[in-house]
């Protein structure tokens, strides 16, 4: 919830083909089963904002200090102690205050966009934390302090750490330890029963995947494969999921990792977290064919859930990286400056290229997964 967005852009990349035993079909042949390790990589140090000293001060002058006027007077209502520090981040959907209540640090999150679709995001992450209150998860998170969900103004506790990663999709193949600890909470929160009506199900597959084919997103056939797995589906047990397992919305604290934003919690298909975590290392194939082996390990069922999972979370990100793109081609520039896709312009669009096609190749991947787990029903 509180490490720093990414923004939009893709961090610079280099095109990299798929290496051999990366994708997430699992080879039967005998070494397929003795991968175990996860990858290594330099011992970079991704400072998250839960370790950086409260500093500065909140500029509430001009048309967007009223609007963060607004925001701390919300957060007032409901927590009458807290003294706002800093804006950590501010987008147009929300802004993220953090301060302190008492002797304890803590981050105010503050809804600006109050679109329908914003708001029930809003609000089903403060219904998460609310049930954390009398049913806590496995893992680590952030104590919930004050909520209000018709104002949609959210104050938790602010963790130490730092994030496992800055960016949605991490540049390189982030630390061996790291993506371990990540995957090992996701793994605990994976196995976690909360009692029956505190989360919903807040994924329709029949759905999304129709969606996605009258977008153009999918093809005839992926339709007809998706629908045949989804029907063999039909009577496995859902999965509780944190529902947004990427490695910026994990923090590593020195007492273990901690889960942040949980407005997408609740039951899904097995292996919805682990696709997720698999679609954004796209440079660390050995981690790759870990949580393959894991999201696999329970049999067909497993295999082909984590499978429509997977196709369903690659499209997302496609579309969403698309949408970017033209966005970006779309911009204004300023007068002699390169626009988008002319010699000499910045170097975002590239960027941002470069990650569509590699998320292509791996959708690619993932679809001669589905139609060979398709042959073998």
């Amino acid at each position: 919830m509180y490490a720093a967005s990414s923004a939009v852009t893709a961090p610079t990349r280099t095109y990299r083909p798929h290496p051999a035993g990366s994708g997430p079909y699992l080879d039967p042949s005998p070494s397929a089963g003795a991968v175990t390790g996860l990858p290594g990589g330099r011992n970079r140090r991704a400072q998250g904002m839960g370790t950086q000293p409260l500093s500065g001060r909140l500029d509430l002058s001009g048309p967007q200090g009223a609007q963060l006027r607004a925001a701390v007077a919300s957060v007032h209502r409901i927590c009458p102690e807290f003294n706002p520090v800093q804006v950590l981040r501010r987008s147009g959907k929300s802004v993220l205050l953090v301060g302190t209540t008492g002797r304890m640090s803590a981050v105010a999150k503050c809804l600006l966009d109050h679109s329908p679709a914003w708001v029930e995001s809003f609000q089903q992450e403060i219904s998460a934390y609310r049930a954390f209150v009398r049913h806590r998860p496995p893992v680590r998170v952030p104590r919930l302090v004050a909520a209000d969900p018709d104002n949609c103004t959210l104050v938790v506790e602010r963790m130490p750490g730092r994030v496992a990663a800055l960016t949605r999709h991490p540049q390189e193949a982030p630390p061996r330890a790291d993506v371990r600890a990540a995957l090992g909470a996701i793994c605990r929160i994976n196995l976690w029963r909360p009692p029956a009506g505190l989360f919903d199900a807040p994924l329709d597959y029949a759905g999304r995947i129709g969606r996605y084919h009258d977008l153009g997103l999918l093809t005839d056939r992926d339709l007809g494969d998706l629908q045949k797995l989804l029907h063999g589906l039909s009577h496995t047990q859902g999965q509780f999921c944190h529902g947004d397992a990427l490695l910026n919305n994990v923090l590593l604290s020195p007492a273990g990792p901690v889960l942040l934003d949980w407005d997408n919690a609740g039951w899904y298909l097995p292996g919805y977290d682990l696709a997720t975590l698999w679609s954004v290392l796209g440079d660390a194939p050995v981690a790759r064919r870990h949580i393959s082996q894991l999201a696999q390990a329970a049999g067909t069922a497993s295999r082909d859930a984590f499978l429509v999972n997977l196709m369903l979370v690659l499209t997302r990100e496609i579309r969403r990286y698309e949408t970017a793109v033209q966005r970006t081609m779309r911009e204004p520039t300023p007068t002699g400056t390169p626009g988008p896709g002319q010699p000499g312009a910045p170097a975002a669009g590239e960027e941002q290229r470069l990650l569509l096609r590699r998320l292509h190749d791996d959708c690619q991947m993932a679809r001669r997964a589905v139609r060979a787990a398709v042959g073998t029903r």
